[in-house]
C-alpha cells in the first residue's frame, strides 16, 4: 500500500473511531496553509513528497506546521537535500511526523508529557502543555487551533525530525 493510501486510510479510520468533528470551514489544510503565506516551504515539501492529496482529503487530521522561518533554522542545505527526488521517502518520513490521524486541539493536550502516534508509523511525538503553551518534541506551538474543513493546524517554531526529540 502506498504512503498516500495509508495516510488516507489512517485519516478515515480516525473519523470512525470517534474523533471530534471538524469545525465547518471552507478551506482544507493545504488551502489554509497556502493562504496564510508563511508555509511556502511546507507546501513545496508536501508537493514534492506527493502528500498534497492526502492532506486535502477528508480528515480529521492534525498538522503541526513549521513556518518558513522554522525551515530556515535547519542546517544549510537540509531542505534542498530533502526536496531531491531520490530523497522522497525521507521527506515523506519527516512530513508524516508532523501529522496526527485525528483532531487534537490545544485544550486536549495534557499537562504531563504524553506520546501521540503520528502518521509516520514508526514514530510518535511527545506533547505537553505548560503554562498554557503546547510543546511538541521541544517545538513551541506559536498559534494553535487553526480550523480547516478537514482538521486543525498548529503552527510550530521548528521542524520536527524523527529520532531527534528535544525536551
Amino acid at each position: 500500500m502506498t504512503l498516500t493510501k495509508r495516510f488516507a486510510l489512517a485519516a478515515t479510520f480516525a473519523a470512525f473511531i470517534g474523533a471530534a468533528p471538524a469545525v465547518a470551514q471552507s478551506r482544507n489544510i493545504v488551502e489554509t496553509a497556502a493562504a496564510a503565506g508563511q508555509f511556502q516551504t511546507l507546501i513545496a515539501a508536501a508537493k514534492a513528497a506527493g502528500l498534497v492529496p492526502a492532506l486535502s482529503a477528508p480528515g480529521p487530521l492534525t498538522v503541526l506546521a513549521p513556518t518558513d522561518r522554522a525551515f530556515r533554522r535547519l542546517p544549510a542545505g537540509t531542505v534542498e537535500n530533502l526536496l531531491k527526488p531520490e530523497n522522497k521517502a525521507q521527506l515523506q518520513a519527516v512530513l508524516t511526523y508532523h501529522v496526527v490521524g485525528s483532531r487534537i486541539e490545544a485544550k486536549d493536550v495534557p499537562h504531563r508529557p504524553t506520546l501521540v502516534q503520528t502518521l509516520n508509523s514508526s514514530n510518535s511525538i511527545r506533547a505537553v502543555r505548560r503554562n498554557g503553551i503546547v510543546h511538541i518534541d521541544g517545538a513551541r506551538v506559536t498559534k494553535a487551533d487553526i480550523n480547516t474543513s478537514n482538521g486543525v493546524i498548529h503552527v510550530i517554531d521548528r521542524v520536527l525530525i524523527p529520532g531527534q526529540r528535544k525536551r
